[in-house]
């Protein structure tokens, strides 16, 4: 059975821009059929400094993955894309994926919580989510994601860049 998925897209090392187009493009062959794509948002860094600014951006795919094999394919791509994963905390990355929605499910695991938890506090995830989703209920919370952009407290700048053009 197919489900909707939103993953949240970020880079601040290396080639930003073909960081995106390959993460993209990988979705697409391992995951499933990427529907839409929102713009890039260049960010600044959330939850730790650094000189280089993000990019961003979210994709709707639908998949027929289960959550944890979803997982599975996001972190080989991110591996393949150069991600180091070490240590706890945030640090500068070449790709960060993460599963935002998996159509209205709800799920609690150790190495895994959908909705993603930091979604209502992180402005350049409701940014572009809103894009593509403004009226989409937060399987959680019960409203839009355009209320909680709306009352969004995140300071961080977040400023749209430019469309995402699909290769």
């Amino acid at each position: 059975m197919e489900k909707t998925v939103f993953l949240g897209l970020g880079t601040n090392l290396g080639d930003r821009e073909n960081n995106l187009s390959m993460a993209v493009k990988m979705i697409g062959e391992e995951i499933g059929k990427v529907t839409d794509c929102s713009s890039v948002y260049e960010t600044e860094p959330w939850g730790f400094r650094s000189d280089n600014p993000f990019l961003n951006m979210v994709v709707k795919v639908r998949t027929s993955l289960r959550p944890s094999g979803l997982l599975g394919r996001i972190l080989m791509i991110e591996a393949k894309l150069g991600r180091l994963r070490s240590g706890k905390g945030y640090k500068s990355r070449t790709m960060d994926i993460d599963i935002l929605l998996y159509g209205n499910d709800i799920i609690k695991k150790e190495d895994l919580e959908i909705p993603h938890p930091g979604i209502a506090v992180r402005r350049f995830v409701l940014e572009p989510l809103c894009e593509l989703a403004p009226d989409m209920i937060h399987p959680v919370l019960k409203v839009t994601f355009t209320e909680l952009l709306e009352k969004c407290g995140d300071a961080c700048g977040v400023s749209i860049k430019h469309p995402f053009a699909v290769t």
